[in-house]
C-alpha cells in the first residue's frame, strides 16, 4: 500500500487488524467476515502479525525471549511457524541473548519481525517497517523481508511512501491518495498507467521489467539481464547469473526512434516496440505519455513537438532508446 504521507495507509491498516473500527464497510479475510454492520472481531481473534516503525521490543527480555512472548499466547494446535525456523530465516543466531539497547536498530526489527511471525498469523501487516532506518540498515533488512512470504507463504500487507521499497517488494499495489484507492493491481499494471504522473510523483514513473541476470561484464562495468527473450545492459551488479532482478526505466529517459536505429550509437540500449496508446501529460501540457509494447509495458514521456515530427499513432513500429547508466 503506497502513498503520501496523510493518503490513509495506516488508518486501513489499523482497521485490517481491529486496532480501529471502521465507520462503513465490510472487511472478509477468506471465508471469514472481520467486520460488517453487525460484526467486529476483536483483534486477539483475527490472528494478525503486526509489525510497526519501531521495533517496540520489551526493554526487560532479551531477544530470545521477545520472540517468545507472543508465541506462548498461541495454542499449540495453531503454531505452525517455530522458533528455530525464524532464527534462521532472519539470521538472528547471534542476537539470542542480546537486550534491546545492545542491537542496532536494523537487529531490533529483524527481532520485531520475528515476534509477529511466532504468533502464526493469517496476515502480517507491516507499517512503514524501516521508516526509522538509514539506507545501509534498509539494505541490511530488505532481502530477509523479501524471503517472508516467499518461505513462509505468509500474505503481507506492506504499508510505505518509500518507492525504492515498493519497487523491491510488492507483486500487487494499492495505490491511495487522499483517503481513497486511486489504482490497484499487479505493480507493472500500475506503473504502466498513462494517468500514474497525476497520482505520484514525476520522478516515480517509469516502466517495471521482471529480468535475470545473463552476465557480467566487468571491464566495462556492466551487467547484462534478459526478459521476454530480450536483453538490456544496467550498471554491474552484484548478483550471480541466473538471479532474478526487477529493474525499472524512466519515462523520461526513454527516446523514440521512427525508422531503423543508427548503425552506432552510445545509447547500448535500443529495443523494437510497438505504440499502443498515446495521451497528453496530466503533469505537463507540453509532453505525451506513449504506452510502448516491448513484450511487456514501457512508458516514454516526449516532447509534444517530437509526438508531431515523429507523426505517432497507435500500432506504429518504434524503436525505445535509453542509457545502461539511467537504468533502476
Amino acid at each position: 500500500m503506497f502513498g503520501a504521507s496523510g493518503s490513509g495507509k495506516t488508518t486501513l491498516l489499523r482497521c485490517i487488524a481491529g486496532l480501529t473500527r471502521a465507520s462503513k464497510g465490510y472487511l472478509k479475510f477468506g471465508q471469514d467476515m472481520w467486520q460488517d454492520e453487525s460484526t467486529f472481531l476483536p483483534i486477539q481473534k483475527r490472528r494478525v502479525g503486526i509489525v510497526f516503525q519501531d521495533a517496540r521490543l520489551f526493554p526487560h527480555l532479551n531477544a530470545k525471549q521477545n520472540l517468545e512472548y507472543g508465541m506462548k499466547r498461541i495454542q499449540l494446535s495453531d503454531r505452525h511457524i517455530h522458533v528455530e525456523q525464524v532464527v534462521e530465516l532472519l539470521g538472528l543466531e547471534k542476537l539470542l541473548e542480546r537486550r534491546g539497547h545492545q542491537l542496532s536498530g536494523g537487529e531490533q526489527q529483524r527481532v520485531a519481525i520475528g515476534r509477529a511471525l511466532l504468533i502464526s498469523p493469517q496476515l502480517l501487516l507491516m507499517d512503514e517497517p524501516l521508516a526509522s532506518l538509514d539506507q545501509e540498515r534498509k539494505k541490511e533488512i530488505l532481502p530477509f523481508i523479501q524471503r517472508l512470504n516467499q518461505d513462509l507463504q505468509i500474505p503481507v500487507l506492506y504499508v510505505s511512501h518509500d518507492l525504492n521499497e515498493i519497487l523491491q517488494l510488492a507483486n500487487h499495489m494499492v495505490l491511495l491518495k487522499e483517503g481513497k484507492v486511486v489504482a490497484t493491481g499487479p505493480i507493472q499494471e500500475v506503473f504502466a498507467r498513462l494517468d500514474l504522473p497525476g497520482l505520484v510523483e514525476p520522478n516515480m514513473v517509469g516502466a517495471i521489467l521482471e529480468t535475470k541476470v545473463a552476465e557480467h561484464e566487468p571491464e566495462f562495468g556492466l551487467t547484462r539481464v534478459e526478459f521476454e527473450g530480450r536483453s538490456l545492459f544496467i550498471p554491474k551488479q552484484e548478483m550471480r547469473v541466473g538471479a532474478p532482478l526487477r529493474v525499472q526505466i524512466h519515462a523520461r529517459d526513454v527516446s523514440l526512434v521512427v525508422g531503423a536505429p543508427a548503425a552506432t550509437s552510445s545509447v547500448l540500449n535500443s529495443l523494437e516496440a510497438t505504440v499502443l496508446e498515446i495521451e497528453e501529460s496530466p503533469i505537463d501540457q507540453y509532453a505525451m505519455e506513449v504506452k510502448l509494447d516491448v513484450g511487456c509495458p514501457l512508458l516514454a514521456m516526449i516532447t509534444r513537438k517530437s509526438f508531431h515530427e515523429l507523426n505517432l499513432h497507435a500500432g506504429q513500429k518504434v524503436h525505445a532508446h535509453f542509457k545502461a547508466v539511467a537504468l533502476i
